[in-house]
């Protein structure tokens, strides 16, 4: 059994399966209930999102405001704030598993 996530955008996941397993993701926009749409400004731009089944991404429980907020706005985001917004979570997580000695 699954459990259901509703993702929005601006929440970053991890892939959990194909060739960008492992890495940080963000959604940037909803095909439907089962779709998402993600890019990380990188490898995967903005102009041409990824389209992942959404029980292939994992939430990490954290958003970014920034890109959620300029994809409400104006219904596009740069390419170098979704880099940054991954950045900083990326940051934040391995400072914090070096604080629990991992």
């Amino acid at each position: 059994m699954t459990v259901n996530v509703k993702l929005e955008p601006g929440d970053i996941v991890r892939s959990r399966r194909g060739r960008d397993e492992g890495q940080l993701i963000i959604v940037v926009g909803l095909v439907d209930e089962r779709f998402a749409l993600v890019a990380d400004g990188d490898k995967r731009r903005f102009d041409r999102p990824k389209r992942k089944n959404v029980l292939h991404l994992e939430p990490i429980g954290t958003r970014s405001e920034e890109v959620a907020n300029s994809i409400r706005e104006t219904g596009r985001v740069t390419n170098a704030k979704l880099r940054h917004a991954i950045g900083q979570i990326e940051q934040r997580l391995e400072t914090h598993a070096v604080e629990k000695g991992e």
